[in-house]
Formats: structure tokens, C-alpha cells, sequence
């Protein structure tokens, strides 16, 4: 009876950290969409401000 005991609380261990690794993949997923969000915007904002810079400038 001592065994199934403690291969319960080895089981739900397991359980918890498996439940803690999911919910650190999820946080990092998140963070990773974020990320790219912004370098996305920020690659757009850098592309429009070549454009509208070299507009402004008159060479001749």
C-alpha cells in the first residue's frame, strides 16, 4: 500500500510540473508574438521614414 502511495505523489508531481512546463511554453508563446509584432511595426515605421526622408530632400 506504501508504494501505490508514493508512486501517486510521484504522479502527481509529474503532473505539476508538466502542467508548469505548458504554462511556461504558453507565457513564452505570448511574449515571442509580441515580439514579432513590434518588429514588424518598427520594420514598417523604418521603411516609411527612408521613404518620406528621401521625398523631403530636394537635390537639385
Amino acid at each position: 500500500m506504501h508504494s501505490m502511495l508514493r508512486w501517486r505523489s510521484i504522479m502527481r508531481e509529474l503532473s505539476a510540473e508538466a502542467r508548469l512546463h505548458l504554462y511556461a511554453r504558453s507565457v513564452s508563446r505570448r511574449a515571442g508574438t509580441g515580439f514579432h509584432t513590434a518588429a514588424l511595426y518598427s520594420a514598417f515605421a523604418l521603411i516609411a521614414a527612408i521613404v518620406f526622408g528621401t521625398l523631403s530632400v530636394h537635390p537639385f
